[in-house]
């Protein structure tokens, strides 16, 4: 079992899917993680099997709430590496025309999927030095216009221009958005219900692109996870 904790990093929603994915490759590598998900069972099933390669504190909660992205960063302790803003939510399924979005969904929304990230990445920035790394995990609806998802995109495209600013503000750090393209995963199937979306990649496909951005030295910016993958699989390929 890995015990190099020189590096921190705070992963939001990673009881399972990318973010749990995401952790699995991060502790295989020695990183010290703080995740948190909503539901604790699930969490604590990832913490444990998480605890057989690195160090891990699991924290169940909602981003949303305040007093629980406190808790994160203070988990975290005196130094943040790294702060991936996986944790979202998607708003009524089936995805309703704009006519029909409820606005006390679409509310909740904006508060999971923009202002907690920019809640929590203001926490994170006094204990983040030069060189650390945000990655607000975005979508392809940020950027596309596609029936039924006004609510969830423009969440999305809300926190990609939140990225960017913090970009131009903060060039001593990285700071990325990240499309990791379609998964299989159970967001996805909501979105889609009764669908079969089985031929969606598992979430693991996105790591590769994920791991590129945090351990190689890419300009801050918006990134695809499967060009990324790509590029990390040829840099390989050249240095052997």
């Amino acid at each position: 079992m890995s015990r190099t904790t020189s590096k921190t990093a705070i992963v939001t929603g990673a009881s399972r899917g990318l973010g749990l994915a995401l952790a699995r490759a991060l502790g295989e590598r020695g990183w010290r993680l703080v995740i948190d998900a909503r539901g604790s069972e699930e969490l604590e099933r990832a913490r444990l099997e998480l605890t057989e390669l690195t160090e891990v504190a699991a924290l169940a909660g909602d981003v949303a709430d305040e007093w629980h992205r406190t808790a994160l960063v203070e988990e975290a302790g005196g130094r943040i590496d790294l702060l991936v803003n996986n944790a979202s939510a998607l708003g009524p399924s089936p995805l309703p025309p704009v006519a029909e979005l409820p606005l006390e969904r679409y509310e909740q929304v904006l508060r999971v999927n923009a202002v907690a990230p920019l809640g929590l990445t203001q926490r994170v920035l006094a204990r983040m030095s030069a060189g650390g790394r945000i990655v607000n995990v975005t979508s392809d609806a940020a950027v596309e216009a596609y029936e039924g998802w006004a609510g969830y995109g423009s969440s999305k495209a809300a926190l990609e221009q939140i990225t960017r600013v913090l970009a131009a503000e903060r060039p001593d750090l990285r700071v990325y958005v990240l499309d990791p393209g379609d998964m299989r995963t159970r967001m996805h199937q909501d979105a889609f219900p009764g669908e079969d979306i089985s031929d969606r990649p598992p979430p693991e496909e996105s790591v590769p692109g994920l791991l590129e951005l945090i351990e190689a030295d890419l300009p801050s910016g918006r990134y695809a996870a499967r060009e990324l993958a790509e590029r990390r699989s040829q840099t390989a390929g050249a240095s052997t």
